[in-house]
């Protein structure tokens, strides 16, 4: 499961992947397409897909306008972006009926990477202090060096500032990679399912991933580092022994093993887009010189 955080950047989780979703044919071969339904659905879902992110776009411009800041953007498209981001898990049922000429074991740990960040740390580590935070109140016992509280016995009511993951500006850094991913990737698909791929699109596909994929990359690590302490301290989806199972399971320890899993997989994957960019474009222009 290591593999699959880090494989998150390779599909924009960072930005830019070249995974193959819907309406990729991968590789250099000419694959046989879909038929003309399956081939109208894949249109219809990436467009819907790209609208989906375009919405998360615009949502994230307003929130920034109306507040000034760009601290704690997350709420403004918490909603949208848990939707669509969950919505990519079609893409693993496209793989294995055999629309999209795609692994369902690559796609599958490239799309369950994306989703695990968004649910399995950004999601549940803000329940998980959310349940912890009235006994660290009423017990006096427990402090989180990232909460902030007033405390006061005014007609007994105690009242808090709470500053946890989701506040975090390395959350805002990896939607920002997501989201200009997503809408470039989802675009490519549907152009290239209709036989109409505009220069520009494919040029985007193949080289914001340059900056977008480090930056999604951080992003990622830098939000899995600031949830550990709380993780570690409510001692999120952890088992401890004994148990009736005699089954033990350390979360924190399980999401540092993701971030080392980060550091042999990134530099591959990303040095394996410059080389398709590479080839994929120079193959472009050789075209565009020989019409």
């Amino acid at each position: 499961m290591a593999a699959a955080a880090a494989t998150a950047a390779t599909k924009g989780n960072g930005g830019g992947g070249v995974r193959a979703g819907a309406g990729e044919a991968g590789g250099a071969r000419k694959k046989k397409g879909p038929g003309p339904l399956a081939t109208a659905y894949l249109v219809i879902y990436n467009v819907v897909m790209t609208a989906g992110w375009l919405v998360i776009a615009v949502g994230l411009v307003r929130a920034y306008l109306a507040k000034g800041s760009y601290h704690s953007l997350y709420y403004s498209i918490e909603k949208p972006l848990k939707f669509f981001q969950t919505g990519a898990l079609l893409e693993i049922l496209h793989c294995a009926v055999g629309i999209v000429p795609s692994s369902v074991v690559l796609t599958s740990f490239q799309v369950m990477s994306r989703v695990f960040l968004i649910w399995a740390v950004t999601h549940s580590v803000k329940e998980a202090l959310g349940m912890r935070q009235r006994r660290s109140i009423l017990s006096k016992s427990v402090q989180f060096t990232q909460w902030n509280f007033l405390v006061t016995s005014n007609s007994n009511c105690l009242f808090w500032i709470q500053e946890n993951v989701q506040s975090e500006d390395s959350v805002l850094l990896f939607v920002i990679a997501w989201t200009i991913t997503e809408i470039i990737r989802y675009s490519f698909y549907t152009f290239s399912l209709l036989n109409h791929l505009p220069y520009l699109i494919k040029w985007a596909r193949y080289t914001l991933f340059i900056v977008l994929y480090p930056m999604g990359v951080s992003g990622e690590l830098l939000t899995i580092y600031a949830a550990l302490p709380f993780v570690r301290q409510a001692g999120l989806y952890s088992i401890s022994l004994p148990n009736k199972y005699n089954f033990s399971f350390d979360y924190y320890a399980f999401l540092i093993l993701i971030m080392i899993s980060y550091i042999p997989i990134f530099p591959q994957l990303y040095f394996h887009m410059i080389h398709q960019r590479r080839k994929v474009l120079s193959h472009t222009e050789e075209h565009k010189k020989f019409d």
